[in-house]
C-alpha cells in the first residue's frame, strides 16, 4: 500500500463530491442548476463550488451518542474535568465535510468567488494526555469510487495535529508572511482557559489561540480569541490578493460528532506585516468542518501508520517547539506546503512505516527545517 502524502500538494482533502451530486451519497441532487447554501442570486446562476470530482465509498453514520459524549455529560464534574472530556470526545472515526463560502466581498467583483467544498474520512487519535495537555492527531484513510464502480485501495495521509493546553504560559502565534512568534500569555488570558495550537501536515506551526469551554446538556463549545492564520492551499492556489486570515475558531462537541466553525477576514498586509491601512480587507468568509462519527469503518492502515510513525512525528514537533523556546521566533522561506519543503519528512515517515530502514531521524529533521529557513542546533530536541 503506497502512502499518498504527495496528494496533499494537490488538495487539502482528497475526496470531494462531483458537482451536482449530494455531498453525502454522491447521488444527483435533482436540481437543474446546482446551488450552494447562502449562494446568490436566488435563480441558481451563481458560480459552482470548486474542489474535485471524486466520490468516496459508502460509510455508516453512528446515530447513537458516543461513550465519550456520555462521559462528558456525567453529573457533578469539575469544570476542568468537563473541559478535558470535551477535548477527548473529538477523538474517533469520522466522515468530514469542509465548506468555505465568501459571504461578504469588500471590493467590486464581476462575479462571486466560488465557494469551496471537499470531504474525507478521518480518524482522530489521542496521541498524548498528561492531564493539562492533550494532543490529537488526524490521519485520513479514504477509498474512492472508481469509474467502473470498484473501490480503490485505501489512501492514507497524515493530516493535522491539534494540541490543547490548560492555562498555557506561552503560545506561538502566526504574524503573517511566513513568520511565527512565541508570546507569553497574561495571567488574565490564561485563567481557566485552554490554548489550541494547530500544526500543519509536517508538524510545522500553523496557528494558536486561547479560549474557554462552555458546556450544556446539548453541546460543549470552545471559542478562540481573534487569531491570525496563514492561507491554506484552497486559497493560495487560486489567489494572491491578501496575505492572512484573521478570525475566530469555534469547536462544538455534540452527541454524534463535532463541528469546527471559522469566521475569517481575508486581510491585506504591508511588507512590514501590518494590516494595510488603505486596503485592509478583501472579504469575509465562513467555514464549517463537520465531523460526523462513523462506525464499522476500516482504519487499519491509519492505525498502522500512526503507531509506527508517531515517535518520529513527535520528534519533529519537539524540534519545532525547541526552536521557539530558544529563538522566540522563526521566519520561513515561504509556505511549507506550497514549496513542497515537507517532502523529506514524509519520505522518512514512509520508510519508517514500511520498515525499510529509517536511517538517521535527527539528520533528516535538522536538514528539513534548515531547508525551510530554520537553523536547528545539534542539541535541539535531541538533534
Amino acid at each position: 500500500m503506497r502512502l499518498c502524502w504527495n496528494v496533499l500538494l494537490v488538495s487539502a482533502a482528497l475526496c470531494v463530491p462531483a458537482l451536482g451530486q449530494d455531498a453525502y451519497s454522491g447521488k444527483p441532487t435533482g436540481a437543474a442548476v446546482p446551488r450552494y447554501t447562502f449562494s446568490w442570486p436566488l435563480d441558481g446562476s451563481t458560480v459552482q463550488p470548486r474542489g474535485g470530482t471524486t466520490k468516496g465509498a459508502p460509510v455508516t453514520l453512528d446515530a447513537e451518542p458516543s461513550d465519550a459524549w456520555k462521559a462528558l455529560q456525567a453529573p457533578g464534574l469539575a469544570a476542568f474535568e468537563r473541559d478535558r472530556r470535551a477535548i477527548l470526545a473529538m477523538a474517533g472515526t469520522y466522515r468530514v465535510t469542509f465548506d468555505f463560502l465568501e459571504i461578504t466581498p469588500f471590493k467590486q467583483l464581476d462575479r462571486p468567488n466560488a465557494p469551496y467544498q471537499s470531504w474525507g474520512t478521518e480518524k482522530v487519535y489521542v496521541d498524548s494526555d498528561d492531564g493539562k495537555s492533550i494532543s490529537l492527531v488526524h490521519i485520513l484513510e479514504m477509498r474512492v469510487v472508481m469509474k467502473d464502480g470498484s473501490i480503490s485501495e485505501p489512501m492514507i495521509t497524515k493530516h493535522w495535529r491539534q494540541d490543547w493546553r490548560y492555562e498555557p504560559e506561552f503560545i506561538v502565534e502566526h504574524k503573517g508572511r511566513d513568520r511565527w512568534e512565541r508570546r507569553r500569555v497574561t495571567s488574565a488570558e490564561m485563567k481557566n482557559a485552554w490554548s489550541q495550537t494547530v500544526y500543519q501536515v509536517d508538524e510545522s506551526p500553523r496557528y494558536a489561540s486561547i479560549g474557554r469551554w462552555n458546556h450544556s446538556p446539548s453541546f460543549s463549545t470552545w471559542l478562540s480569541a481573534e487569531t491570525w492564520r496563514p492561507l491554506p492551499r484552497r486559497e493560495w492556489s487560486v489567489r494572491d490578493d491578501y496575505q492572512v486570515l484573521i478570525g475566530t475558531n469555534r469547536h462544538t462537541v455534540e452527541p454524534t460528532g463535532w463541528v469546527q466553525e471559522e469566521n475569517n477576514l481575508k486581510t491585506v498586509l504591508t511588507a512590514e506585516r501590518t494590516i494595510d491601512p488603505s486596503n485592509p480587507y478583501v472579504a469575509r468568509e465562513y467555514g464549517v468542518a463537520r465531523y460526523e462519527r462513523i462506525r464499522e469503518a476500516d482504519f487499519a492502515g491509519a492505525d498502522r501508520y500512526f503507531e509506527k510513525t508517531k515517535a518520529f512525528w513527535n520528534q519533529v514537533r519537539d524540534a519545532w517547539s525547541d526552536v521557539f523556546a530558544k529563538q522566540g521566533s522563526a521566519t520561513l522561506r515561504g509556505p511549507v506546503d506550497k514549496l513542497g519543503l515537507f517532502a523529506p519528512l514524509f519520505e522518512q515517515a514512509d520508510a519508517i512505516e514500511a520498515g525499510s530502514g529509517a536511517g538517521d531521524n535527527a539528520t533528516v529533521i535538522r536538514e528539513a527545517l534548515k531547508d525551510m529557513g530554520v537553523a536547528v542546533g545539534p542539541a535541539s530536541a535531541g538533534l
